[in-house]
């Protein structure tokens, strides 16, 4: 069979991200996690995770076009050039990173690593789609130079698994490899918004290139996680879009090519920091965040679950689903993860996106097997909600706020 095992990834992290919660709470940290936070990581990580699906084969297809037309070099696997990848590979990844901060550009699609007040293995799943663009602009260089794309594919896989392991707060400062290493406690000062902590510690395996140039920050006082500004809010569009949304606010209001110029490139605090909340205003429409009700909050638990391992299920078996269905079912986790982070955020509108996952679901099932008395049955069921439309949404909302939530 011809199964795509990168796969075994979706459970082999999230069982990691299970068991830091286990320890976690037994040594009384629970406070590391909370349960909003750690849904709305989850959910930008899965939309990205399933993104690879479709990224994968055309950023290899890109490395291998750029190899073959414009390499510098002819460089072949062995000791010494796998030794070069490493390095030239992690020196890259210092200036996307470092640009990812300083660049207004690149930050629109960095930010949301960056959103959590949390710290843990959960917030190492925020990488959206548009970070891994921006990273592949950066890793271009390296087919360039002449790597060929097979040993850029294989090693990224690799290099990628590392910081993973730094986003914790469980495990201390590592001794000798503080020099030598991005371990969690530099990674710990990369993710907080202390004021002698900002734009520091870039690195992604070797703390070599934070040190030669002077951006490298030792843990001393006890990090506070998050944006400066904090964004709170767990809503899986807000989160990706709203810097998008400021820089293109700001882009209108400035007057010539310079100020222009400086809202694309320059630093993020170049962006009038008035404008979100006149966003919020409009786009938001935050509801007031109450404790999260025990049944919503389990249903919840159940949604991630089977998002997750339906993602499993498209990764495994890609090469197996149709056009039809991989498109389907690839719009069920995006709707999914939004449909959650609405529910996180308790947004009146959750029902519709409910109904829309329904449908899709319908349409699978009648590709799947279209058979004329299913298409009935699917289309009287749709009939019957459609019907009781407002009956029906309000019986669900009922189901899991409590009387007068809303009011």
């Amino acid at each position: 069979m011809r199964l795509n095992y990168i796969a075994l990834a979706v459970p082999f992290f999230t069982g990691l991200m299970l068991l830091e919660y286990y320890f976690s709470r037994r040594k009384a940290s629970g406070g590391i996690f909370h349960f909003r936070e750690a849904v709305a990581n989850l959910n930008v990580g899965i939309v990205e995770r399933l993104s690879d699906v479709f990224m994968a084969g055309v950023f290899y297809f890109f490395f291998s076009w750029l190899h073959g037309h414009f390499a510098l070099f002819v460089i072949e696997p062995g000791g010494v050039t796998w030794i070069l990848l490493f390095l030239f590979t992690d020196l890259l990844w210092y200036w996307y990173h470092r640009m990812g901060h300083e660049v207004n550009l690149f930050w629109s699609a960095h930010v949301v690593h960056h959103q959590s007040e949390d710290f843990n293995y959960t917030v190492s799943a925020r990488i959206t789609v548009f970070q891994a663009a921006a990273r592949c602009l950066f890793w271009s260089v390296l087919p360039l130079i002449g790597f060929p794309a097979e040993m850029i594919t294989v090693f990224l896989l690799i290099h990628g698994t590392y910081p993973f392991f730094t986003h914790t707060q469980l495990v201390g400062k590592l001794g000798w490899l503080e020099y030598v290493l991005v371990t969690p406690s530099h990674h710990r000062v990369h993710h907080s918004s202390n004021p002698q902590y900002l734009d520091k510690n870039y690195g992604d395996v070797l703390i070599i290139w934070d040190k030669l140039f002077g951006t490298f920050a030792e843990e001393e006082e006890e990090p506070v996680y998050g944006l400066t500004k904090p964004l709170d809010s767990h809503s899986f569009l807000w989160q990706h879009f709203h810097f998008m949304l400021e820089m293109y606010i700001a882009f209108r209001r400035a007057r010539g090519f310079r100020q222009k110029a400086l809202i694309l490139f320059g630093r993020p605090d170049h962006i009038d920091a008035r404008i979100r909340p006149v966003l919020e205003r409009r786009l938001s429409f935050r509801q007031r965040q109450g404790p999260m009700p025990g049944a919503l909050q389990n249903y919840i638990k159940v949604q991630t679950l089977l998002v997750l391992a339906v993602l499993f299920f498209v990764i495994l078996f890609e090469h197996y689903l149709s056009g039809a269905k991989l498109v389907l079912l690839s719009l069920f986790i995006i709707v999914s993860a939004v449909t959650t982070g609405a529910m996180l955020e308790q947004r009146r509108w959750i029902f519709h996106l409910e109904f829309a996952r329904f449908g899709l679901l319908s349409i699978l099932l009648l590709v799947t097997y279209p058979d004329m008395r299913l298409g009935m049955i699917l289309m009287t069921v749709a009939t019957v909600i459609l019907a009781f439309y407002k009956t029906i949404g309000k019986g669900y909302i009922r189901r899991f706020f409590p009387t007068g939530f809303f009011e």
